[in-house]
């Protein structure tokens, strides 16, 4: 992620600062691909502020007009002259603000889109060991503060600080040039220590609103977990036990809002105070002028304006700033997960798998593979066997052994440590990821859906399917006639996760799915292990039926579902310790005898 960013010697506050700037560095190319707009947009900032600048001059040069007594046909003429120019001067600036921000608004709105569908394409290329470690709840919630905070960034900054900095060198180039310089003098310097007096409390109170962030996160990720698992929380009856555990965080989120809000009160007090003098010293002084009689009575009602029209905006300047602040904070940890190394990556040279005969399926090879998730715990030892092209290999062994590893491996979610696994003589380390798993079909034990229709469900296999390519897959799964009893259809929603369907219906739907794919390789891990034994031998009817003639994985728990494999592996410790046919094993009386027994005598107790 971002460790070692910082160089040995960077002070926390120089290291923050470096670490803003390259947020704002990596965001600027998704701006600048609109420089047309940008550039027309900034335009229509200066030609605003200049009008807004305008507005107040022909209001003192009215009030003048007013005040020097002239002949009644140039009272009449004069003024309004002036009036419809100080109207059209007030409208162009407002059309001009409007026209900047109807500019500005595509720029924006296509940087979000831009970025957001980076990082999630990116997450999606990260690998299963980094999502196994995150919480899934407080990744999207950085990615949605993310977006936002690139919204509120360039919202802040054209729409508040870059155009009070332009109307800020257009008021003092005017005091110079037709006042005193120490209009300039004094509105400068009550700037200055104004803004060196927000940054310093904002820096302050930062540390406030980033436990606010970090105890909002933790809460919500904890909703999310507990939400998701409702039913092992109805199990043991501890939703009292879930609330109270959400309770404590809101409860610390409450304490450091608390706090976050008396230092912003302080913010506040101080900032309208550094204002008050300013405005009392530019007014002081140009009251002196009007009685020194080198400033109208239109001069002073200048003065007032420019000052009031500067200092507004600058009323806001403590929010804006904490507000920047956070959106480059909560920018860098989105952009931190496009810095996140994907740890599985396609090589340059990667090629696209090429499957030799696509009818039999590939021929799989694992040579001398060894694995570990973890350097101290090894999972597999050296492991070598192969699955020929068309034959169904089953992997056998007691939990722990190693065998779903295979199937992750078969889909180079982790890489192995050494050795190689290789489809018709090609190492799938040097073929792009995306062909790999086009060619492999899988019905795991735990079927997940996502929370969309059935047909969208079975759909997923192959996008794009019509729908009589859909309700084929499923009369192949022999879910079908079940489909159409249920009173949407296919267009009955399954809920989250599948929940709406029992587990024989869950895996009708994986199988369907796995169909409409129609892959090189097949794999059933523990398929059928989740259901009762009716279905289960329904279910693996379908199995059988699905795997003849294809180059077939199964990894299973129970014996007495591979039995018609061509290759049995018995598994233990993360090494083959017996292989061969069911029949074979059965007269080498080793382990695989040894489970045999077990599992029949389970078997004749439950009948």
């Amino acid at each position: 992620m971002r460790h070692g960013r910082h160089h040995h010697g960077d002070t926390p506050s120089t290291a923050k600062v470096a670490s803003d700037w390259k947020v704002i560095a990596n965001l600027l190319p998704y701006l600048w691909s609109f420089k047309g707009r940008v550039s027309l947009a900034l335009t229509c900032l200066i030609a605003a502020k200049v009008a807004n600048l305008g507005v107040p001059i022909l209001l003192k040069e009215l009030i003048d007009a007013m005040s020097i007594s002239i002949t009644t046909k140039a009272l009449l003429v004069v003024p309004a002259a002036l009036i419809i120019a100080y109207g059209l001067l007030r409208l162009s600036a407002s059309l001009f603000t409007e026209l900047r921000e109807l500019l500005f608004a595509r720029v924006t709105e296509s940087a979000v889109r831009t970025v957001a569908l980076k990082v999630f394409e990116h997450l999606h290329a990260l690998s299963l060991r980094f999502h196994l470690s995150r919480q899934t709840g407080g990744m999207t919630r950085d990615i949605e503060r993310g977006t936002r905070g690139i919204q509120s960034l360039i919202s802040y900054s054209l729409y508040s600080i870059l155009p009070t900095l332009v109307e800020l060198g257009l008021v003092l180039g005017y005091f110079i040039w037709a006042y005193n310089y120490l209009f300039a003098i004094i509105t400068f310097s009550a700037l200055v220590i104004y803004v060196i007096f927000t940054i310093q409390v904002t820096e302050w109170r930062t540390h406030y609103r980033r436990r606010m962030n970090d105890l909002d996160s933790k809460a919500h990720q904890r909703a999310v977990d507990s939400l998701i698992n409702f039913e092992t929380v109805k199990y043991f009856g501890n939703e009292e036990y879930e609330a109270k555990r959400y309770d404590e965080n809101l409860h610390r989120y409450r304490e450091a809002a608390i706090k976050s809000q008396r230092s912003l009160a302080l913010l506040n007090a101080g900032q309208q105070t550094i204002i008050a003098f300013g405005l009392i010293l530019i007014l002081w002084q140009a009251t002196q002028g009007v009685i020194d009689g080198v400033m109208t009575i239109g001069d002073l009602v200048l003065v007032n304006v420019l000052m009031i029209q500067l200092y507004i905006p600058l009323n806001f300047l403590g929010v804006i700033y904490r507000e920047i602040k956070q959106s480059l904070t909560d920018m860098d940890r989105m952009f931190s997960l496009l810095e996140t190394d994907k740890e599985i990556a396609d090589s340059d040279s990667a090629k696209n798998l090429e499957i030799s005969n696509r009818n039999l399926g590939p021929h799989v090879l694992f040579e001398n593979v060894s694995f570990a998730y973890e350097s101290n715990r090894s999972i597999l030892k050296d492991l070598s066997f192969e699955i020929l092209p068309g034959e169904t290999t089953a992997v056998v062994g007691h939990s722990g052994a190693g065998k779903s590893t295979l199937a992750r491996l078969l889909f180079r979610f982790y890489d192995v440590v050494s050795g190689s696994i290789q489809f018709d003589q090609q190492n799938i380390k040097d073929l792009k990821q995306i062909s790999l798993r086009q060619a492999i079909g899988i019905v795991p034990q735990d079927t997940v859906l996502f929370n969309d229709t059935i047909a969208y469900n079975i759909a997923y296999g192959k996008p794009g399917s019509s729908q009589e390519e859909v309700e084929s897959a499923a009369k192949s799964a022999q879910i079908h006639e079940f489909i159409m009893s249920l009173p949407e259809g296919y267009k009955t929603t399954v809920g989250e996760r599948g929940l709406k369907l029992s587990g024989g219906e869950k895996q009708r739907v994986a199988i369907a799915r796995t169909l409409l794919k129609n892959p090189a390789l097949l794999i059933f891990d523990e398929a059928t292990s989740a259901l009762d034994s009716e279905t289960e031998r329904a279910i693996q009817k379908e199995l059988m039926a699905l795997a003849q003639n294809r180059t077939t994985l199964i990894i299973a728990h129970r014996l007495s579902t591979v039995i018609h494999a061509q290759q049995i592996l018995v598994m233990d410790g993360g090494k083959i310790i017996e292989k061969g046919t069911h029949e074979s094993l059965l007269a080498l009386q080793g382990r695989y005898a040894e489970m045999w027994r077990v599992q029949q005598s389970q078997i004749e107790l439950i009948s």
